[in-house]
């Protein structure tokens, strides 16, 4: 049987994001070396958004990222920019090719064939990898759920259809809520205009009912399951259950990888370390240089039951603070 055929999107740009990118691209080298789409690396370019700062990579990066299969694609920010990185994810989409596409966060390895991920790609879907972190209750209203109506009737999209029923009303996990760490789609162009659109109109003109609510950094993943439901889609099913699981590990913070991650990444981690393109500029970044060929990351790794680990990130991250081996 043929396999299906999509672009994955990743961002990059001057710093961390780049030898985060040559991680994902290196990875899907080894675990999916018949992966039949192209991996494109969206780039920032220079601009008034970015004002003195060049957001691209460098060229050692960029040359090497070429090596590992991936296609460097420029586009220019138009809403967020620097005031808001997390924005490029949103803005890059109108640089892809019109094609079934998964985004992922940089900061993503590859562990197995996507071979083994069943997309419906006209139903989209994103990241389950979530926490508790957006809307925060507030103490004289709205509730969680009158935050959420709000916005489903603002941009006219049915709100009923996107409860589980049966959670309790004003319990997060009630509410359509993703991590925007993976989603995918048939038609970028669509998807991005309208993520681009709507997402801009709360961060330039935000109503009342989000008036003491943080959108920075979580103006995406609000933003995102709007545009999901939109589109027709939903909560993931068994089929993408290899996204952050055997197929993917969306890893974040090199610290709390080791603490937490499976034996699996923690290996295509290693493994991608040590390959003789990728070593010399890793090494350059010094959470990598820390964590991979200092040792670092055992250290932490062995600080932790894998099995039985602390209910609430932030207990992790002050464990190995207090350990002295937080870095990013």
């Amino acid at each position: 049987m043929a396999r299906q055929s999509f672009n994955i999107l990743a961002i990059a740009q001057s710093g961390r994001l780049e030898y985060e990118a040559v991680i994902l691209a290196a990875s899907l080298r080894l675990a999916d070396p018949d992966f039949p789409g192209t991996l494109f690396i969206a780039e920032p370019q220079p601009g008034r958004l970015w004002g003195d700062e060049d957001p691209r990579i460098s060229k050692k990066t960029r040359d090497l990222l070429r090596e590992l299969d991936a296609e460097i694609i420029p586009f220019t920010s138009e809403v967020f920019g620097a005031a808001y990185p997390n924005g490029n994810k949103i803005e890059a989409l109108s640089a892809l090719p019109n094609e079934p596409f998964l985004f992922l966060d940089t900061d993503t390895i590859i562990t197995d064939s996507f071979a083994k991920v069943s997309f419906d790609f006209d139903r989209p879907s994103a990241s389950m990898k979530r926490e508790n972190t957006w809307p925060q209750e507030e103490l004289y209203g709205p509730t969680v759920g009158e935050t959420w109506k709000a916005l489903y009737d603002l941009f006219d999209v049915p709100f009923e259809p996107t409860l589980a029923p049966e959670e309790p009303d004003d319990y997060w996990q009630k509410y359509l809520y993703f991590n925007a760490g993976w989603f995918f789609h048939s038609r970028p162009q669509a998807f991005g205009a309208r993520y681009l659109d709507w997402a801009a109109r709360l961060w330039r003109d935000r109503p009342e009912v989000l008036a003491c609510q943080p959108m920075d950094p979580w103006l995406d993943q609000a933003v995102l399951p709007l545009v999901i439901a939109s589109f027709g889609g939903g909560r993931p099913g068994p089929e993408l259950a290899g996204l952050d699981g055997d197929v993917t590990c969306h890893w974040r913070v090199l610290p709390l990888m080791f603490a937490r991650e499976s034996d699996r990444a923690i290996a295509m981690m290693k493994r991608v370390s040590q390959q003789a393109l990728v070593r010399p500029v890793l090494q350059k970044y010094g959470p990598a240089r820390k964590m991979l060929y200092d040792g670092h990351g055992d250290t932490v790794r062995a600080l932790f039951d894998q099995n039985n680990l602390p209910r609430k990130e932030q207990a992790i991250r002050n464990r190995i603070r207090r350990e002295g081996f937080w870095t990013r």
